[in-house]
Parts: C-alpha cells; sequence; structure tokens
C-alpha cells in the first residue's frame, strides 16, 4: 500500500510541540541541578561555620583550664603587673581577655616557657586568638594570630568569684596586690553571639 503525502513524517504543530515539551523538561531539569547545586555549596558553608564554633569552643576551654596563677609585666615596663587573667568590660576595647596558661605543648623542643601569655579579640565579626612565644612580651615580641571563626556579633565573659558571684570584670577588684594578680575564678561562662546559631553559652570551671 502506498501512503498519500498527508501521512507521511509530522506536520508543523507535532514539531512545535514536541520542541515546546523538551524545552519544559530542559528547564525542569536544569532547575533541579540549580537547586542542588546551590543547596550543596550552603551546606557546605554551613558544615564549615560549625567546625569554626566547635574549634573555637574547645581553644577556649583548653585555654581556662591551663589558667596559670602567674601574672606578666606591661610592655613598657615593670610596673603596674597585668593580672595573670585580666577580663575587660563587654563593649570595651580590645583585647576581651587576656590570661596566661600552662601546658603549653613543646614538641620540637624550641627555647622557651611551658606558660604562654593568650589574649582574645573581636573584629570586624571575627574572634581571634594572639599568643607570644616570651611570657613577658615586649613591645618588640612578635605577636602570632590567630583567626578562629567568624561571623560573630560579640563574645561577653563572666566570672565566678569566691562568693559565689558572678563578676563582668577580672580581678573583681581594682587593686594592684601580688595576691590579687594571681586570683582565678571558680569558673568562667563564656557567651558566643553568633549570626548562625544565636548566642552559644559555655561555663568553665577552673581547677583550684
Amino acid at each position: 500500500m502506498r501512503r498519500s503525502p498527508g501521512e507521511a513524517g509530522f506536520t508543523l504543530i507535532e514539531v512545535l510541540v514536541a520542541v515546546f515539551i523538551t524545552v519544559v523538561m530542559f528547564a525542569l531539569g536544569y532547575k533541579t541541578i540549580t537547586q542542588a547545586s546551590n543547596s550543596r555549596e550552603s551546606l557546605k558553608e554551613k558544615q564549615a561555620r560549625l567546625l569554626e564554633l566547635q574549634t573555637s569552643v574547645r581553644v577556649l576551654e583548653q585555654d581556662f583550664v591551663q589558667l596559670a596563677p602567674r601574672p606578666v609585666r606591661q610592655a613598657i615596663g615593670d610596673e603596674p603587673a597585668q593580672p595573670a587573667l585580666e577580663g575587660a568590660a563587654p563593649g570595651g576595647p580590645p583585647p576581651i581577655v587576656a590570661l596566661t596558661r600552662g601546658g603549653w605543648a613543646n614538641p620540637a623542643g624550641l627555647q622557651r616557657p611551658a606558660l604562654q601569655r593568650v589574649a582574645y579579640l573581636l573584629e570586624n565579626g571575627t574572634l581571634r586568638r594572639e599568643y607570644w612565644n616570651v611570657l613577658d612580651p615586649t613591645l618588640a615580641s612578635t605577636t602570632y594570630r590567630r583567626d578562629l571563626m567568624t561571623h560573630v556579633k560579640a563574645l561577653t565573659i563572666r566570672y565566678l568569684d569566691q562568693a559565689h558571684q558572678w563578676q563582668t570584670l577580672w580581678p573583681a577588684t581594682a587593686l594592684r596586690q601580688e595576691q590579687v594578680l594571681r586570683q582565678r575564678p571558680l569558673a568562667v561562662e563564656i557567651t558566643l553571639d553568633t549570626e548562625d546559631w544565636g548566642k552559644i553559652v559555655r561555663v568553665i570551671e577552673i581547677p583550684g
């Protein structure tokens, strides 16, 4: 049997419908792939920020648990000395807190003490840890910096004194006596105000 010319091939309408369906399917597929890619990048970014948070809390805890009652000299001279732990008022000038910690590992056997002077600062939403290779740094001493966490709105610290009262400053007294400079709180409460998870509160007990 021979087919008439009208029965051969596809009509123009059929071709247009097929092209339209193909375009729609391609658009849907492209949108799905794009959403999956964006979701993957967003998940990776959130995982990276969560790792930053976990690392920051761990480093803070390690420093405060190893708090040593050893004051340090000011960078410009012997007096007045800085306390073993010195906390600044919330919203005050940096650093937020400076402390002397022990247990500084030295696997390379470098000529440096086992005690370490550490300070924490918050600048443009970045939590930074600073330290020195000498316990009593001078103006000529090299400052080593490590950015711990980004997207931080605030870092506040409170100190539990011997009367079991929370203080926003440490030492709680303005006296510069030797025993005051060596005082340690019973515990430290650290509050990290983050853009991603809100306020994270960690209470660290200071060994007696």
